[in-house]
């Protein structure tokens, strides 16, 4: 069953992310008290009085301004109005009814959905600041403060009024894929292809992207949702208590609960220090990855091209060698579709369990092949081993003196069982412990 979507629409300072951060349970969207902060379609999901919905932050609309960046906010408001079940018009209690906000509900009266009005910033609840809001034609103004948490209750009581009963809970299958990598290698290009519609900003202009944006979508009769988040610079170059520094957080938050994570880097820019730093992020997180290496139509093709980039890949991710590549062009869409076939592929064998009688049989085989060394006159025993977990696939192996194992025979065992089963794209954890500590 598809979830009601709800969108929170209106001008820029009005408090609409701060209301959305307080219904989604977490800080989704970035809150700073700086007009324009919310550009792209923040989506969340949520829950009320056993309705299950998803909620959509959009930048703040201003008809005012003529800049590229302004028309492509009210490009993407306009996308999460069309296709919204209910519209939430988010007006300034503390500062009155603005000609904005008169352009604002003009706006929304062309679009088909019920709207629901509230007004926001009334920290004593000042039910008579509401009033004059009448005028805009939206029906019973609600008092709220987003900030206080007061009266968020009443409106998404109003939301869902206009919601089918749902019967039973959604199971959320969905699979996340996070794409992560330098400012303006090409996230956003990719997430719009793979959308098939321009769902978020892009612009020529290093950073335009500052949120993490959730953007759910159907591929091969399968749930997906794109994450596509902040370009990541290096720490040197990130402004303390700047919007930057917070989108960075996002980001990180992005790679942690993200499925699989993309990361994309710029060809014509080649493997810099920032995107080794970026696989080593995904790698301490134990997510399965597909590097994407986009822009591949601005490279002069010869015959060393595409092996140059792969001799660097394996010599800059000698700590991940179970990479897996592609080479896309956004432009020209070569090789776009082949993005979700390595994402599922990775994901199946992040996902990937192996019998126990199986997993010993090729232990075995290692051991015969190469024993632990001796360490100080002694040797640990190896007994058994087991996987315990998957995403990523996690094993341990009882011995006797597990301290005697060092990170060496931690690799051999790692690469053995690389040889012996496909966990191409995802990173897998070994573990030796004393048979006493099982």
């Amino acid at each position: 069953m598809k979830r009601p979507l709800v969108a929170i629409v209106g001008r820029p300072n009005v408090g609409k992310s701060t209301f959305f951060n307080k219904v989604a349970g977490s800080k989704i969207s970035i809150v700073e008290d700086i007009p324009g902060v919310t550009r792209d379609r923040i989506f969340a999901n949520a829950e009320w009085c056993g309705y299950q919905f998803q909620i959509v932050d959009t930048g703040g609309l201003d008809f005012n301004k003529d800049d590229e960046i302004n028309k492509r906010i009210i490009e993407q408001a306009n996308l999460a109005i069309e296709v919204a079940d209910v519209i939430i018009l988010f007006v300034d209690g503390k500062n009155g009814l603005t000609h904005d906000d008169i352009e604002v509900a003009s706006h929304l009266r062309k679009a088909k959905a019920p709207k629901v009005l509230a007004v926001n910033k009334l920290d004593n609840y000042e039910v008579e600041k509401t009033y004059e809001f009448y005028e805009l034609g939206l029906g019973d103004p609600l008092a709220i403060s987003a900030e206080q948490s007061k009266g968020i209750g009443d409106v998404l009581d109003e939301v869902v009024k206009h919601f089918k009963r749902q019967e039973e809970m959604i199971d959320d299958d969905t699979v996340k894929i996070a794409l992560i990598g330098k400012p303006n290698a090409g996230k956003s290009s990719i997430t719009n292809r793979l959308l098939g519609e321009d769902r978020v900003v892009v612009s020529s202009v290093a950073g335009t992207t500052r949120d993490a944006i959730d953007s759910p979508f159907r591929w091969n009769n399968k749930d997906f949702c794109l994450i596509d988040t902040a370009g990541l610079r290096k720490k040197s170059k990130i402004e303390p208590d700047t919007i930057e520094r917070y989108s960075v957080i996002r980001t990180m938050s992005a790679l942690e609960r993200c499925d699989v994570a993309v990361l994309v880097i710029d060809a014509s820019a080649g493997i810099t220090e920032q995107d080794v730093k970026i696989a080593g992020l995904i790698h301490e997180q134990g997510k399965p990855s597909v590097i994407v290496v986009n822009k591949w139509d601005l490279i002069d093709k010869d015959e060393k091209s595409k092996k140059d980039f792969e001799h660097q890949f394996e010599v800059d991710l000698a700590f991940m060698k179970y990479y897996q590549t592609i080479y896309v062009s956004c432009a020209t869409g070569q090789r776009i579709g082949k993005i979700m076939e390595s994402v599922e592929y990775v994901l199946a064998n992040s996902r990937r369990e192996i019998p126990m009688a199986l997993f010993n049989n090729v232990l075995n085989n290692a051991i015969s092949v190469t024993e632990p060394p001796v360490k100080n006159g002694r040797r640990a025993k190896i007994i058994f081993g087991k996987q315990v977990s998957t995403c990523p696939p996690s094993f341990v192996i009882y011995c006797t003196h597990a301290e005697l194992i060092e990170n060496a025979y931690v690799r051999y065992i790692e690469n053995s069982l690389r040889r012996a089963f496909d966990f191409k794209g995802t990173p897998i954890r070994v573990t030796f412990k004393n048979k006493s500590e099982d």
